[in-house]
């Protein structure tokens, strides 16, 4: 493996566009009505591709993450992924933070509809902050690796007690030219009817908005929290990259 000066990681992992306005720029009107019809909703584009080929290539420099996850060894599927440690990368940081004020809304009007309390902050700062009051201190955003045959289990996640209900995650590589296979799926489990299940091929450089657990379905009586489920189908051929932005801490 080839040692970098930080100089030159620092430049590598710098994003050409301004990732802020990227996110502020989509129809958030029309993600939330898309969350709440399918359960996930895809935004515009938010990296170049070599913005994404930056971050990607991150993968290979230990010293930036905190630890390496093997899937096959605890049973997740197949493939590799590794949590970033901080400081985190810059056009990470800028992601997370621009992302978080437009799914504090959603959050926010999803607690309202079932009745649970929405503990979430006006900034992530402040949210980050009793995250690790609650003794949630570690940095929670991963950067996946899949190659050939690879997948990930449908799971849903859990870091704490301290719970943001959305996250997203962030396509590094093209479908059908670094890689075949790899749709995201999603499981939600409905009311008194059979699951369903969604397919997503995650176009490179955009995002993916989806729940960390459950979501509000409409029920006879009102709302009920629908469980979610998330995985990767089989990678066929090539690799996968993807980043995950999480909004509370582990």
């Amino acid at each position: 493996m080839t040692t970098t000066t930080p100089t030159t990681t620092k430049h590598r992992a710098r994003p050409t566009t301004v990732p802020a306005e990227r996110v502020a720029a989509a129809d958030w009107t029309a993600l939330a009505g898309e969350l709440d019809t399918v359960g996930c909703a895809l935004t515009p584009r938010l990296l170049t591709p070599a913005d994404c080929r930056a971050l990607s290539a991150l993968y290979d420099e230990a010293e930036r993450f905190r630890s390496t996850i093997d899937m096959a060894r605890h049973r997740f599927g197949s493939g590799q992924y590794r949590y970033f440690a901080d400081p985190l990368p810059e056009p990470v940081q800028a992601l997370r933070e621009a992302f978080y004020p437009y799914l504090l809304k959603i959050a926010r009007d999803w607690a309202d509809r079932l009745g649970r309390p929405a503990p979430w902050p006006d900034t992530l700062g402040e949210w980050l902050t009793l995250c690790h009051k609650a003794g949630q201190t570690k940095p929670s955003q991963i950067l996946l690796r899949y190659g050939a045959g690879d997948w990930n289990a449908l799971h849903r996640d859990l870091f704490g007690e301290m719970v943001f209900p959305l996250q997203v995650v962030v396509g590094l590589d093209e479908q059908g030219t670094d890689y075949t296979g790899g749709e995201f799926l999603l499981v939600e489990q409905r009311p008194r009817a059979q699951s369903r299940g969604t397919s997503t091929v995650l176009p490179q450089g955009h995002g993916l908005v989806f729940t960390t657990r459950d979501r509000p379905v409409r029920a006879t009586r009102g709302w009920s929290a629908g469980p979610v489920r998330h995985g990767v189908s089989t990678v066929r051929s090539g690799h996968r990259h993807s980043l995950g932005l999480v909004f509370h801490d582990a």
